[in-house]
């Protein structure tokens, strides 16, 4: 499942390719028809995401969102002659297809993809976490209004920092590569109720996600060692404990662990993160 500094560089691309232009979207596949005939010829008013969430908002009031899940995925084609391509058939299920004259961007597979009211857009808003891309600076607090939101859920639960990191009302964007790497960095047993966490280790779990999710938008990749944050590494190489099971860690030696927590796999390593 694509983690949030994937949707944030396809909220950067449909501004980049499709800010303030007519659009036109269709639905080869059929099951996005309706949706499609409500915004295609308006103009896209503004792209975001939040989390793993991407909101397309056009001049009519109305907005798109949409979440990939585990099988979504987008195809991109710019710089192209656009009407000759779309006379091409169709490959594969396209959900909807969003086009100018010159760019084409296919959606397969979303988990969502629906139309929203401006009414509805805010109460989807209200049921997720901040997300650590989307920094504001409150006045109130130099460390900002969306940490101290991750602060209170997280000091108000008892369940374990693995779980709430993975949570999306509790924080925006993280999934099982940042959730683990996240850990790791910090010295966190994946295991510890948040609610027994310091400040100081809530904190910096936040800071870290700014920084790692920053990367990730700029690089493309979940990159989470630092002396590889300028580089191209290969995927073995870009991260401390994620699906790195039974191989010594990077720092310590000691074998990585792997348990299944909430369905998903869990990466620590027991020597650092005690």
């Amino acid at each position: 499942m694509p983690e949030g500094h994937t949707v944030h560089r396809t909220a950067n691309s449909f501004a980049a390719e499709f800010g303030g232009q007519q659009v036109w979207v269709d639905s080869p596949q059929g099951r996005f028809s309706a949706g499609a005939a409500l915004i295609s010829g308006q103009r896209l008013k503004k792209s975001r995401a939040i989390g793993k969430q991407l909101f397309l908002q056009f001049d009519n009031g109305l907005t798109l969102r949409i979440h990939l899940g585990i099988y979504g995925k987008w195809n991109w084609r710019t710089n192209i002659n656009a009407k000759a391509f779309l006379n091409q058939p169709v490959v594969g299920e396209v959900r909807a297809r969003f086009f100018t004259d010159s760019t084409v961007a296919e959606l397969r597979g979303p988990t969502v993809c629906e139309i929203l009211t401006i009414d509805e857009v805010q109460a989807v808003e209200n049921r997720l976490g901040p997300d650590p891309l989307n920094p504001d600076n409150f006045k109130k607090d130099p460390r900002g209004e969306q940490y101290l939101r991750f602060l209170t859920k997280v000091q108000k639960s008892a369940k374990a920092i693995g779980l709430l990191l993975m949570d999306q009302t509790v924080v925006s964007g993280i999934g099982n590569v940042y959730r683990a790497e996240l850990l790791f960095r910090a010295g966190i047993d994946p295991y510890t109720p948040g609610n027994r966490l310091s400040e100081e280790q809530i904190h910096s779990l936040w800071k870290d996600s700014v920084a790692l999710l920053k990367v990730g938008v700029k690089t493309g990749f979940m990159i989470t060692r630092k002396e590889l944050f300028t580089k191209n590494p290969s995927k073995e190489d870009r991260n401390f404990v994620y699906k790195r099971e039974n191989q010594p860690c990077r720092v310590c030696e000691t074998n990585i662990s792997i348990a299944i927590e909430a369905g998903r796999k869990l990466y620590w390593c027991p020597g650092c993160q005690r």
